[in-house]
């Protein structure tokens, strides 16, 4: 079961972040030397590796859903790298050697507070799908939808229709307290690393209450888990790579103290 923490309580496991890190750079630092499967690898038909078992530390859980490998974009180095920045600057107690992959109607989803979707403008489910994901996000889950772009966006909201009827989504940006829940974000329209498009960010309250805890955040026009993938490589600007890493960070901290 997902369990809540009042979100007027400050995470104990983290170092508040004031100002700018080069996490970037960081990252370089941090997965010098390691193993480049550590997180095992998907496509070219190789299997998928087992989820680890799950021990209470923060575990990065990706969602897995048919019909095809659409949400696997970006795995498995954008989930490796984000949770190296998150052991390096946080004192969250996380799981660096091993990621989840997880189908919707998955018992074991509701062990981890948080999951991740890539893609969902491809995204389809099964009825027993979004009775469990529904079920998670009542009971204290936090989703996070990423890498989705123009008209996509009618999928993702006709699957959630499935899941909340009763929601709606709210756009938001800074000053809300999901963009300064460790880092004091700025701003956060920093471009798509792909497509000349500024990005959008909605999100999905608790009982449709602005003052209650936010259950689903969705970057529109945005490829946030892009920069994390490839912020070893260089292939876009560092400033940029840093204010995606800053964004990722501010969600894990939130989803766990809300």
């Amino acid at each position: 079961m997902v369990f809540r923490q009042s979100k007027r309580s400050p995470c104990k496991h983290a170092r508040r972040g004031r100002g700018v890190l080069g996490l970037a750079a960081l990252l370089a630092l941090a997965v010098a030397g390691a193993a480049a499967a550590q997180f095992g690898f998907f496509g070219g038909g190789m299997r998928l590796p087992a989820n680890p078992d799950y021990d209470g530390r923060f575990t990065f859980t990706r969602l897995r859903y048919a019909p095809n490998g659409a949400w696997s974009h970006d795995y498995p180095r954008a989930d490796q790298h984000l949770v190296r920045i998150l052991a390096e600057i946080t004192l969250i107690k996380t799981n660096t050697d091993a990621g989840n992959v997880l189908r919707l109607d998955d018992p074991g989803l509701f062990k981890y507070p948080i999951a991740y979707m890539s893609e969902p403008g491809f995204w389809r489910m099964s009825d027993a799908e979004a009775l469990n994901l529904r079920q998670f996000l009542l009971k204290g889950g936090f989703i996070i939808f990423d890498d989705f772009e123009g008209r996509q966006w009618n999928n993702l909201e006709e699957q959630m229709r499935r899941v909340l009827p009763e929601s709606r989504w709210v756009q938001i940006d800074v000053p809300h307290p999901l963009f300064d829940s460790f880092f004091e974000m700025k701003t956060v329209n920093f471009p798509h690393p792909m497509y000349n498009l500024p990005p959008h960010y909605y999100v999905i309250f608790e009982d449709n209450d602005p003052n209650k805890r936010v259950i689903a955040i969705a970057n529109h026009d945005n490829d946030v888990a892009e920069y994390w993938e490839w912020s070893d490589r260089g292939l876009f600007p560092i400033d940029f790579s840093n204010e995606a890493y800053k964004l990722g960070v501010n969600y894990i901290i939130y989803g766990l103290t809300h």
